[in-house]
């Protein structure tokens, strides 16, 4: 099925989502949450399209390497760790939500307009991850 031939108003609304966070958050950050998001999900359309799109950014294969299993602190800064940790819980969303000391750090590094940039961006690569998966897009 391709949605966005069949369905395209519900696309275009995935589509706004996606220019609001590409608008908002900076570039490497959003794509690095992709990433993450769509390997947590087993997205490999997503995964091939996100990974394209830091190697063009000059991203290190180490660092996008490290995305796959428990993400290495020595990597990664600390609003990037934050960011992927919110990341993963947001995507797992375990019983009883967000852990709060998740919640708590990426308060603590990301301002509120920042942190609320980063759940919308979060949401939204999981709806993309969802319909593609559901789909069945091919990589």
């Amino acid at each position: 099925m391709n949605l966005q031939k069949s369905h395209k108003m519900a696309y275009a609304a995935v589509l706004g989502l996606e220019g609001y966070t590409r608008m908002r958050m900076p570039a490497r950050l959003n794509e690095l949450v992709k990433l993450r998001a769509s390997l947590l999900n087993g997205c490999g359309y997503c995964i091939a399209m996100h990974t394209k799109a830091l190697e063009k950014a000059g991203e290190s294969q180490e660092r996008m390497d490290a995305l796959e299993g428990e993400v290495p602190s020595s990597l990664f800064d600390e609003r990037e760790l934050a960011a992927l940790a919110l990341t993963d819980a947001v995507t797992r969303l375990e019983m009883g939500g967000v852990p709060d000391d998740v919640w708590d750090e990426a308060a603590r590094v990301f301002s509120e307009a920042e942190l609320g940039d980063l759940v919308v961006a979060i949401a939204t690569i999981n709806v993309w991850n969802r319909m593609g998966i559901a789909t069945k897009l091919d990589a």
